[in-house]
């Protein structure tokens, strides 16, 4: 017996094609049932994914990704509020959460605008979105600066009149917009 006659009881029933390449000839081994089942009922069931998650009420998977990071910086920003800590990662926490961005851009039209221009172009005080900072740009240098003032250069020490987490607010929106280098005053101070 050859080897390739040894174990030809797998192909039994099988169809014996009539063609034949370089003298090698094959068997119709159809797949499994089970395996073709599980094909036709992928392709029926693709037509009701793509009108579910395409043109329906399901959220494709970039949308439920952003959904969830959305509701973790959310989080992330409450337990750095609540922690009363002030760190250079509490504070990078709160630049990532919309609503502490948006309560601190309304402090800073409220209380920064004279000084900084209405997008932190600088006027009085410096451009805040360029990477020149003449007190420190990290977050935890900007949180000192807006919390103890600079009384010599003019600026209040706002950690007197607002509250600890309006400072913290303030300081988010703040280090959000570091490198949107909006044209306005010349840098100032140390590149980053």
């Amino acid at each position: 017996m050859k080897d390739h006659d040894k174990d030809l009881s797998q192909f039994e029933g099988a169809e014996l094609l009539d063609h034949s390449y370089d003298g090698i000839q094959e068997y119709d081994n159809p797949l499994p049932a089970w395996w073709l089942w599980i094909f036709w009922v992928t392709i029926g069931f693709t037509p009701l994914y793509i009108l579910h998650y395409h043109f329906g009420q399901g959220d494709l998977i970039k949308a439920e990704y952003e959904a969830d990071l959305a509701a973790w910086n959310e989080a992330e920003a409450v337990r750095a509020m609540e922690s009363g800590v002030v760190s250079e990662e509490t504070l990078k926490a709160l630049t990532q959460d919309a609503v502490t961005l948006a309560a601190g851009e309304a402090l800073f039209k409220t209380n920064c605008v004279a000084c900084h221009g209405d997008k932190g172009e600088g006027k009085i005080g410096p451009n805040l979105t360029d990477e020149y900072w003449i007190h420190g740009g990290t977050l935890l240098q900007i949180h000192k600066t807006i919390d103890e003032g600079v009384p010599e250069k003019g600026m209040l020490a706002w950690g007197k009149t607002l509250a600890p987490d309006d400072v913290r607010r303030l300081t988010a929106y703040v280090g959000s917009r570091v490198g949107l280098a909006i044209p306005g005053l010349p840098p100032q101070g140390e590149k980053l």
